[in-house]
């Protein structure tokens, strides 16, 4: 495999190494895919934290500091997370009351309010405190934090619960206790993040040591993953690595527009002292509804994290396996885009639609053409999608440009 650019720069087979030390040991944020679902992909946004001074720390190259990362055996810890996220979504005005209304009373449809697929999309957007703990494979415990109220995320053994204050409503749902089989993890720190980036690490990429920072009061060195793909969205990943466990303790994903960051997501108080057990333990509050989950599901979810690994890797979907059917992506890399067909059905226009939701679809949207046709390109500061008239649908980290191209190169 080629290596990175820059005199100290890792390897492809770096990155592969650390995916296979990672399976390696068992997993530290386990919690069965029936509860994390969506979770990954929200709280998986971890972000902010202030950072104070550049400690002097010995000299040391990307690959060492990667197999640092690989190595790490954190099993115990506890502490606060302070996450911003910022996709550059417009305000969605009247629209957010408007389908607030339509879910009913509290907003999540026909599901609990504790149930981690509605509760956690929270994190989707602004700024937001976790508290964060973690005893082994088989404990942990992740906490959002709110005005006058809390939400809980809590793996204890074969039980895993959702508590929402705020309805005093209860998500439960089993599992076995971890044998090294889980393929599910709960993303709520740095860690995961930087893993997931190395993943994607290949000749496309850049990967060097770039200084030094002072994170929640402990000494790292600043790990910088670069796209080298031009149509790439990305513009940077830096991974502050504590200089002594080699645990990512922040984590900041900024756009190649520019400005403010996308992701940034990090620790302000940290401890590796063994938390205390109670901090593990739930009983469901009297008088709170309990919903019981699907276990069942688990091992559909687990295939489906197999197959969404990394942020700029390709993959080939198989139909009939979770997903849009016949998902395919093109190209590779950073700049790799995923298609699918919807059967012939394009985006409504805003005058056609009407109202808020209407207003709400132009203020997402423009409209191009090419070769392919015509068709709405709906962007983000970082994913970007278009949808073309006649229902096909190109998505990824790239610009717009990116993905008239790739439609007009299918045509």
């Amino acid at each position: 495999m080629a290596p990175y650019e820059s005199d100290d720069s890792a390897t492809a087979a770096d990155a592969e190494e650390l995916r296979s030390a990672r399976r390696r040991k068992a997993a530290r944020y386990v919690v069965p895919g029936t509860v994390v679902g969506i979770a990954a992909a929200t709280i998986g946004l971890v972000p902010a934290l202030a950072d104070s001074g550049d400690p002097d720390l010995p000299k040391i190259s990307a690959q060492a500091l990667i197999e640092k990362i690989a190595a790490s055996d954190v099993q115990q810890l506890s502490g606060t997370v302070k996450i911003t996220t910022d996709l550059g979504l417009p305000d969605l005005g009247g629209l957010e009351n408007s389908l607030g209304s339509a879910a009913g009373p509290s907003g999540s449809g026909d599901g609990s309010s504790a149930d981690p697929s509605t509760k956690l999309t929270e994190l989707a957007s602004g700024t937001h405190t976790l508290r964060v703990a973690a005893d082994g494979e088989n404990r942990q415990k992740v906490s959002l934090l709110e005005n006058a109220a809390e939400y809980s995320l809590i793996h204890n053994g074969k039980d895993v619960w959702g508590y929402d204050s705020k309805s005093n409503s209860v998500f439960h749902t089993t599992a076995s206790e971890s044998d090294g089989k889980q393929k599910e993890e709960l993303p709520a720190t740095p860690k995961d993040l930087a893993e997931e980036a190395l993943k994607a690490s290949d000749k496309t990429t850049s990967v060097t040591v770039e200084g030094t920072a002072q994170v929640a009061g402990r000494d790292a060195y600043r790990l910088v993953i670069k796209p080298k793909d031009e149509g790439s969205t990305v513009g940077q990943i830096t991974v502050a690595v504590d200089s002594k466990t080699g645990l990512p303790l922040k984590f900041t994903l900024t756009p190649a527009s520019g400005g403010s960051a996308v992701v940034d997501a990090g620790f302000t108080q940290v401890s590796f002292a063994k938390p205390a057990a109670s901090t593990f333990d739930f009983t469901p509050p009297k008088g709170a509804k309990v919903e019981e989950g699907d276990a069942a599901k688990t091992p559909e979810h687990s295939r489906g994290s197999e197959r969404s690994e990394g942020f700029g890797k390709g993959s080939a979907h198989e139909p009939g396996k979770g997903g849009p059917e016949g998902l395919n992506v093109i190209g590779d890399g950073w700049d790799s885009i995923a298609t699918f067909d919807t059967g012939g059905q394009g985006v409504p226009s805003g005058s056609e639609v009407g109202g808020d939701v209407g207003g709400f679809l132009d203020s997402l949207g423009d409209k191009v053409s090419g070769k392919f046709g015509e068709g709405t390109v709906f962007k983000t500061r970082l994913i970007n999608a278009l949808i073309t008239d006649d229902g096909k649908v190109y998505v990824g980290a790239v610009t717009k440009d990116a993905l008239v191209k790739a439609a007009d190169a299918a045509k």
